[in-house]
């Protein structure tokens, strides 16, 4: 599952991975949290994801990377912002207060783009990406985050067998395993996820577990 493979998606504008409505357990969670108001905020794989606009409604500094310049456009379009456009390194980066996003790989994020993030919002990355791509997804995020910054996770679990992800099912133990080391880690919530998933319904998902975790860096 290579850049190509989400390039295309987008041209294609094949995108049922996008949720036009605010994630209902990021409303009720985050406040919970107690994530300072100005704070920076870093959403990785972002697409044109609208729950940064609403973490930037409750005050806070949006730090996104995304691979598509077509989803950070259309972004921008749906805020009714027009941002200024700035290149460093391998990146695009496109910045209207209070979003500044980074068009590139993830991957090849400097920890020096990070050094202001207080949290991490991840609802559609680790999901995304297939088993030996999260291992290289963990253990980059946790090496870019400051080390006071803290991780709210949002991930699925389903009966494999019923489709081909993306978006893939991802265990407790699995997060654990990942991000263990380096991070304490506590379920804040699972929910049956189905109903609100209509795409992954149609696609034949007959059970869908959702479950969030708080993620908070170890002494």
């Amino acid at each position: 599952m290579d850049k190509a493979f989400w390039q295309e998606r987008w041209q294609r504008h094949d995108i049922g991975f996008h949720q036009p409505h605010i994630h209902e357990q990021l409303k009720r969670l985050w406040p919970t949290l107690n994530i300072p108001q100005g704070s920076e905020v870093f959403v990785p794989l972002a697409g044109k994801s609208r729950d940064m606009a609403w973490l930037a409604d409750q005050g806070h500094h949006i730090i996104g990377v995304e691979l598509s310049d077509i989803a950070v456009a259309e972004f921008f379009e749906e805020a009714e912002l027009s941002p200024e456009q700035t290149s460093v390194g391998a990146f695009d980066i496109y910045s209207a207060a209070p979003f500044r996003l980074y068009c590139g790989d993830f991957f090849d994020l400097p920890a020096a783009a990070l050094s202001g993030v207080r949290a991490a919002y991840d609802r559609a990355a680790l999901i995304a990406l297939p088993p030996h791509m999260r291992v290289r997804y963990a253990e980059t995020l946790s090496r870019i985050l400051p080390q006071d910054a803290c991780i709210f996770l949002i991930s699925i679990e389903y009966p494999e067998h019923e489709i081909a992800g993306p978006p893939f099912s991802v265990r407790q133990q699995e997060i654990e395993t990942l991000f263990g080391a380096h991070y304490s880690i506590d379920v804040l919530e699972s929910r049956d996820g189905l109903a609100a998933s209509d795409n992954l319904r149609k696609r034949g998902i007959t059970r869908l577990e959702e479950t969030a975790y708080f993620l908070r860096r170890r002494a």
